[in-house]
């Protein structure tokens, strides 16, 4: 499971602040996005970090741009321009298993080089050598 520091700050905030404003229940959105309550909750409570085809259907469920949604979520850049995950999600020539499959991937690979990485002072001295 993600721990709170690899989440978006606000994007279970932001969700459930477009839920209050269209007047649904947690129940009512759930049902609405085709996922469970009490996963919702945790997304909306920042326990979970949903994937890039969650957030696809929160939005549609709740009648917003997927790309708002992905860009409060932090898979687009503030130009708009898709990050990996977010293509991932809305590919059409892939399955749902398929999606689910690269995106664990593309995940195990961005932690493990987090992991590998020199620590910021490493890295700032390695290029001041350069």
């Amino acid at each position: 499971m993600a721990t709170s520091k690899d989440l978006p700050e606000d994007i279970g905030t932001f969700i459930r602040d477009l839920r209050q404003t269209a007047k649904i229940s947690l129940r009512q959105l759930a049902d609405k996005a085709g996922v469970s309550n009490p996963y919702l909750s945790q997304i909306e409570r920042g326990l979970r970090k949903p994937s890039a085809e969650v957030l696809q259907q929160i939005a549609s469920a709740l009648r917003v741009s997927t790309p708002a949604m992905y860009l409060r979520a932090g898979l687009l850049d503030g130009e708009g321009h898709q990050g990996v995950l977010a293509a991932i999600a809305v590919d059409p020539e892939l399955t749902i298993a398929q999606k689910q499959s690269l995106t664990q991937i593309y995940e195990t690979f961005r932690n493990e080089n987090a992991r590998n990485a020199p620590p910021a002072e490493d890295a700032e001295d390695a290029e001041e050598q350069k």
